[in-house]
């Protein structure tokens, strides 16, 4: 009996999968998705159309509906939630239990609390930061569905269209070999005159240093995300979020309170988001952070998805003694 109930929690554990898709498309718009435990997405520049596989390939839709076929299945947003539903119905029965709990954060590593001012310091110097300037940060892998260029575009309108000069925006995130890409953007920094105003940054340890410097987070992504952890790690450190109005940031942001929302792969709407948080006064900044990181610590710290997650488990094992 001691046997077989040790084979039945490892069962349980294995077949407990956290569907976490992240739809993501490349040159061809063609849908990559991810599972919870994010496998790295390969470098697909250079490759022919024909060779990239549509979401709708039966082959490898049935690959990714092994991640329904077990007893509790798990999404960490509502969107996701929605497109299991959507595209895994018919694997969605009575004896299955499919429930949301969000992806949770650690709030005590993303605080400002955390943070030594001299690693501050040491920042502003290794990166001639100007304590004079409205710092914007553009966080994660240089990829065209993350949306840099759409960010570099909006950084040009903010020049031209709205007059402003005192910014600097840190672009952080590796190229992963996309030296095609990574050059194209340095291209597109030095035609709109930019280079005084960006900095790209390949790496740094320590985050939360890059998200206490900035005056505000972008998330600037033109595909939809699972949930989106940018927009959650900066509202922790209590920073304006301002991300695209699609998938989970729109479960995560509070907009017009603990951040803003612009219009999907639209530069105009974007730029002119910038420009309003560029404007605001400090106090107005900082109550916008407040909220964002009373958000947090409600909904999306670790945690509580440890305790849900947990809580889940033990149900799924005491219905199958």
């Amino acid at each position: 009996m001691i046997v077989e109930k040790r084979h039945y929690f490892i069962f349980a554990s294995l077949t407990l999968l956290l569907f976490n898709i992240t739809c993501a498309k490349y040159e061809n718009n063609t849908p990559w998705p991810t599972r919870g435990w994010e496998i790295s997405k390969p470098d697909l520049e250079g490759m022919s159309l024909d060779s990239l596989s549509s979401f709708s390939n039966k082959l490898k839709r049935f690959y990714n509906s092994v991640m329904v076929r077990s007893d509790l299945v798990i999404a960490g947003s509502n969107f996701i939630f929605n497109h299991i539903h959507k595209n895994y119905s018919y694997l969605i029965t009575a004896k299955k239990k499919l429930v949301v709990i969000f992806r949770g954060i650690n709030t005590e590593y993303y605080s400002n609390a955390s943070i030594a001012h001299e690693k501050i310091n040491k920042f502003f110097s290794k990166f001639n930061l100007s304590s004079e300037t409205f710092k914007i940060l553009l966080p994660g892998r240089l990829t065209r569905w993350k949306g840099q260029e759409m960010f570099i575009e909006s950084l040009s309108l903010l020049k031209t269209k709205y007059n402003k000069e005192n910014f600097q925006a840190i672009i952080l995130g590796s190229h992963q070999g996309r030296n095609v890409y990574y050059k194209k953007l340095l291209s597109m920094v030095e035609r709109n005159r930019l280079s005084k105003n960006v900095i790209f940054l390949s790496y740094f340890k320590e985050l939360p240093v890059v998200y206490y410097v900035a005056d505000v987070i972008v998330s600037s992504s033109i595909e939809p995300e699972a949930f989106g952890r940018v927009a959650v790690e900066a509202q922790s450190m209590e920073k304006p979020i301002l991300a695209s109005d699609l998938g989970g940031s729109k479960e995560t942001i509070i907009d017009g309170k603990s951040g803003f929302l612009f219009k999907n792969n639209n530069t105009n709407s974007l730029a002119e988001h910038l420009n309003s948080i560029i404007e605001m006064d400090k106090s107005k900044l900082q109550s916008i952070g407040n909220e964002g990181r009373k958000n947090v610590l409600k909904k999306f710290d670790v945690e509580k998805m440890c305790h849900s997650t947990f809580v889940e488990y033990q149900k799924l094992i005491s219905h199958k003694k």
